[in-house]
């Protein structure tokens, strides 16, 4: 039997206060409108959270002075599940599959950002081939993520094939990772102190086939939409953000760097083995959506030869570090040998146990600056851990990014943006 319950005057205070909150910040935007009561005369319009253009639950309100935006608030925490908190109650190798949850297009670069801080805050060394191999895990996720990116911001302005083209794509990246990791999607691959698995000579020749043939075929999509006069119209002059504003709200990836602002983790703050391989970090001065998706173009064909340069200098030797007391043992080990069945028991069970500290380590994720922070009381789980998402930075920008434009840019804008609300909300 189900009870309907009758909503309650606090719960409805709530609600209230919630809606006028987001009315007030939509009426202290400064806008050219100079209605004594703004509200009365302009429409204000909702999007979402249930909007195929918002990539996820994303709510948008979006005040109009007929089809010109004046004002828009991003309403976030729709897909709020406490991933920060759950940290507290977890040793340090369990919250490692969450780590695939936040941006799940790109699970292998989560992975790396996150093990990279705990190893950062217990003083792991990390064998060469790891890294090398980390790096090939990033760049990957990197491609696949600017893969959705490509195809379903092609889809959002009316060019339904490259979806298509970009799915395709990256169908091929995760059979490389089913190869891989042993999963096409949450792959949790990243260890404390190395990796799950080493990489065979199957996944590598499965990896150089798919480098040989992409360039081509991402050319193909990119003519396709250049060369297209109404994707172009969409996206040139549309979504424009000063380079002093994309510095001021914090933005980072490739909307910082199609602002004119060469920063790049990856050059600026080498981790990994990034110092030992060539690359360019792709800049464009426009800032608009145009130029976002060029940057990003770019970032792919950079990322095929970040990779290509990984397989040919990987070197020999083992994928994680011998230090039983911090690193799981392989499982072959653990069935055959008393010591490893020890160490692995009390690894799982009562976690590293890293130093009294506080550490913040970032990586150049798919959507820019991807960091954890971590703060260890010494014992086997975090004490406090704070994510630091691209996706949820990006999009407080979207105001002044829509602020002057027509209602019918938002979709090409906030396709530019690239959100993933599992990362936003967190």
């Amino acid at each position: 039997m189900t009870v309907e319950r009758e909503p309650t005057q606090s719960s409805i205070d709530r609600g209230d206060r919630g809606r006028l909150k987001i009315l007030q910040a939509l009426e202290d935007q400064d806008t050219s409108v100079t209605f004594d009561d703004p509200l009365e005369h302009d429409m204000v319009l909702n999007m979402g959270p249930q909007h195929p253009a918002t990539h996820g639950v994303l709510r948008l309100l979006v005040r109009l002075d007929g089809e010109t935006i004046v004002a828009a608030v991003p309403d976030l925490g729709y897909l709020h599940r406490g991933y920060e908190k759950i940290a507290e109650n977890m040793t340090y190798h369990e919250y490692i599959p969450h780590t695939d949850r936040l941006d799940y297009l790109s699970p292998l670069a989560n992975n790396v950002a996150y093990v990279l801080a705990v190893e950062k805050l217990a003083g792991l060394e990390v064998p060469l081939r790891a890294q090398y191999l980390r790096v090939i895990c990033a760049e990957l996720a990197r491609l696949a993520s600017h893969l959705v990116w490509l195809g379903t911001m092609a889809m959002d302005v009316g060019a339904v094939t490259v979806l298509l083209w970009g799915f395709r794509e990256r169908e091929k990246i995760q059979d490389i990772w089913d190869i891989l990791t042993g999963v096409r999607f949450t792959t949790s691959f990243t260890r404390i102190g190395g990796m799950a698995n080493d990489l065979s000579g199957e996944t590598s020749a499965m990896i150089r086939t798919f480098l040989d043939q992409f360039p081509e075929n991402l050319a193909q999509a990119e003519k396709l939409l250049v060369r297209n006069r109404i994707f172009i119209d969409r996206c040139e002059g549309v979504g424009y953000i000063s380079r002093a504003d994309a510095i001021g709200w914090g933005l980072t990836g490739p909307l910082l760097r199609a602002a004119g602002v060469a920063h790049d983790l990856r050059r600026d703050e080498p981790y990994l083995v990034y110092n030992e391989l060539e690359f360019d970090v792709p800049v464009y001065e426009d800032s608009d959506v145009l130029a976002r998706f060029y940057v990003r173009v770019q970032e792919m064909k950079e990322s095929v030869r970040i990779i290509r340069q990984a397989l040919e200098k990987i070197p020999p030797g083992p994928v994680n570090a011998a230090d039983p007391k911090r690193v799981l043992p392989r499982k072959e080990r653990t069935y055959g040998k008393m010591e490893e069945l020890i160490h692995d028991f009390m690894i799982v069970n009562f976690g590293i146990n890293p130093p009294i500290g506080e550490v913040y380590h970032a990586i150049e994720g798919s959507k820019g600056e991807l960091g954890f922070y971590i703060v260890s009381h010494g014992e086997g789980f975090p004490w406090r851990l704070k994510i630091r998402s691209p996706s949820f930075v990006n999009l407080q920008a979207l105001p002044p990014m829509l602020k002057g434009g027509m209602i019918s840019d938002v979709v090409a804008v906030i396709g530019s943006v690239d959100p993933v609300m599992g990362e936003a909300d967190k």
